[in-house]
């Protein structure tokens, strides 16, 4: 009886999950704009969705700043992290309760925050919120998930490796790259997957830090769009979004059950 209510209890919260998904994607194909009756299959939604040239610039503009600021706070988290793993126990543990302070900090805390310090930009450098706001808000709050990535990986390797590595003839840097990095790709793969899916995603933070320049991503041209009746090509745009979002999922698990077969094959 406990593993039947335990199932049907794992049941209930993805059916709670991901039933608004499946409408949604139900409804990216229905012929008419009703969001109740579902009318026929089309796939002119998603025609019209490659058509709609706001909707495309804020898709590309979204995946420049998402792939922009994963790319560069994984490099600034896997530094970050390699240090933090470094130091004393004291001083490691006060940064530590500093790099989760983003974490638990509400977003608008942070959207808020960083705004009043990009319009401050603004007035002493003669700068303009926009792109390059948007992606340093982004870098920022996409670091301390990257960190908190990689830490665990950087406890489980055994450091006379990178010892070692040293005392056999190979620079500092070398060891880094050759020895350090494949020990926490694992880590530094979730941690890059993580901070591309928050950015992807993230509204509010963009919302304080975009200003008014015609730089928008597309969660921003998707709230201004609600205050009409929703078009259908959102849902088409959502549905291709979450596929990609899917596959990408797919893949990253794979390959870590790959990785961790290789494991135990050499470990036996």
């Amino acid at each position: 009886m406990k593993k039947l209510l335990s199932r049907f209890y794992m049941g209930l919260i993805f059916l709670f999950l991901y039933t608004p998904i499946a409408v949604l994607i139900f409804f990216s194909f229905n012929q008419s704009k009703s969001r109740s009756v579902f009318t026929g299959f089309t796939l002119n939604w998603y025609r019209e969705m490659l058509r709609d040239d706001m909707l495309m610039t804020s898709l590309k503009n979204t995946l420049i700043v998402a792939v922009l600021s994963s790319v560069i706070a994984t490099i600034l988290g896997t530094l970050a992290a390699i240090g933090i793993s470094r130091m004393k126990k004291r001083v490691r543990t006060a940064v530590m309760n500093v790099t989760y302070i983003p974490v638990i900090n509400p977003d608008i805390v942070i959207g808020v925050s960083m705004m009043l310090l990009f319009v401050l930009g603004t007035r002493l450098l003669g700068l303009e919120l926009g792109f390059w706001s948007i992606l340093i808000a982004h870098i920022t709050f996409s670091l301390p998930y990257v960190i908190l990535n990689i830490l665990p990986k950087l406890r489980q390797m055994d450091h006379n490796l990178y010892e070692a590595a040293l005392d056999l003839g190979c620079r500092r840097h070398q060891a880094l790259l050759k020895v350090v990095l494949p020990e926490i790709l694992p880590g530094v793969v979730s941690g890059l997957f993580m901070a591309f899916t928050f950015s992807l995603d993230d509204f509010i933070v963009t919302y304080f830090t975009s200003g008014s320049s015609s730089f928008q991503t597309l969660p921003i041209t998707i709230y201004s769009m609600t205050r009409k009746p929703v078009s259908p090509k959102i849902n088409a745009m959502f549905t291709l979004l979450f596929l990609v979002v899917l596959l990408i999922l797919i893949f990253v698990n794979l390959r870590d059950s790959r990785l961790e077969k290789r494991e135990q094959e050499r470990s036996l």
